[in-house]
């Protein structure tokens, strides 16, 4: 039997993976459960699965919990913060690490999952973003697997033969990210001025957290995903073109040298991704409804607007300008996309603040963790000094 970490267990992904370990009692175990602060949730978890460890963000929450699941009965050990993290996700506890921890929060668990060799089901692609170097070799010192479980990565993993996890290993030659275009698809840049956080969160396809939600409708979660392809297939910014498909039927394609490109189709229902890459290479009952394809009719693709939705270059730019650059992509579109929501930036303005972080702080080489650390916070706060100086 599998014992299964879940970090971010009271997000959506984390749902989405406990239904899927639910509907299989008998290869899988919730052993450990990480939320923030979403005591009454989590302890809600920790009755129905009983896992091993439970992690909180601080020492107020910890004893909280600690105090109602002693009052409970439940042995459960409660761990917190960053230290508690790593050792969720690198300790005994648990020989499969799900990483949904949602921003650059999740990085250094994320490693620490690596380096233990543990079987690695990433959603954390801020991890990839940021310290995607540091992720392969952690990997191979660490001697584990990773299984990307994003959509459209987990599609690029099923359509590779299984074992060949570049696509120089697999003789492919590119790659085809779709993306669903967000709710604002066939916008023009005046008429989002006024756009508010709830239309923005609207996606048409997916039910998402709110940060990830706001990333779609400005394309910079596709750009994150570019960045994060490159490092998981080994493919460079040439091999990965983006194409917009509105139904989210397709999840990505691989083409290969002799005119073949295999797609992985199906519902969009995260369950699909995460039932795969648990049981890999079996398939399993994920609980997804079946694809009806003559009821769908027609599947549609076009190419993404890049003039409106400007956060998709940046990230390319990004990449291709390596080292520190993808960092301080991420930590000022987290800057930019709090901001958004709290209401104090336009929707507009968000890659404009990245944009202007990314010129005024140079790349560097991401050469270890604490070189990224220090580039994510020196970006942070040139974002919110320049969001304040322009902006408010």
């Amino acid at each position: 039997m599998k014992q299964v970490a879940v970090l971010g267990a009271t997000g959506s992904i984390g749902a989405s993976t406990l239904d899927v370990i639910a509907r299989h009692p008998q290869r899988f175990r919730a052993s450990v459960l990480s939320a923030n602060r979403n005591i009454d949730a989590l302890f809600a978890l920790c009755q129905r699965f009983r896992p091993d460890l439970a992690v909180v963000a601080d020492g107020a929450a910890e004893q909280t919990l600690r105090g109602r699941l002693a009052a409970a009965g439940l042995a459960t050990r409660v761990a917190s913060g960053n230290s508690g993290l790593i050792e969720a996700a690198g300790g005994e506890f648990c020989d499969t690490v799900v990483a949904a921890i949602v921003g650059a929060a999740g990085l250094e668990s994320t490693l620490a999952a690596a380096r233990a060799g543990k079987r690695l089901l990433l959603a954390n692609k801020e991890s990839v973003v940021m310290g995607g170097a540091l992720l392969v070799e952690a990997l191979r010192r660490g001697g584990g697997g990773l299984i990307p479980i994003d959509s459209e990565h987990n599609a690029i993993f099923q359509c590779l033969p299984f074992g060949k996890t570049t696509l120089a290993e697999a003789g492919a030659r590119r790659i085809l990210l779709t993306a669903s275009g967000g709710p604002f698809r066939g916008r023009r840049r005046e008429e989002l001025t006024t756009v508010t956080p709830d239309q923005a969160c609207a996606h048409p396809k997916w039910r998402m957290g709110r940060k990830i939600s706001v990333d779609s409708a400005t394309l910079m979660n596709k750009g994150l995903e570019v960045i994060e392809a490159h490092w998981l297939f080994g493919a460079g910014a040439a091999q990965i073109d983006v194409v917009v498909h509105p139904e989210s039927i397709v999840h990505s394609l691989v083409e290969y040298p002799d005119g073949s490109v295999l797609a992985q189709l199906g519902s969009p229902d995260m369950r699909t991704a995460l039932a795969q890459a648990l049981a890999a290479p079996e398939r399993i009952e994920s609980g997804v409804a079946p694809l009806d394809l003559i009821r769908l009719g027609q599947l549609h693709f076009e190419a993404p607007d890049r003039e409106t939705f400007r956060c998709l270059d940046l990230a390319y730019g990004a990449l291709e300008a390596g080292g520190t650059a993808p960092t301080i992509l991420n930590a000022a579109n987290e800057i930019a996309v709090e901001a958004f929501l709290a209401g104090t930036l336009p929707f507009l303005a968000i890659a404009e603040l990245i944009e202007m972080t990314l010129m005024k702080i140079p790349s560097a080489p991401a050469s270890d963790l604490d070189t990224l650390i220090y580039a994510d916070l020196t970006a942070r706060n040139e974002a919110q000094r320049i969001m304040r100086r322009s902006f408010c």
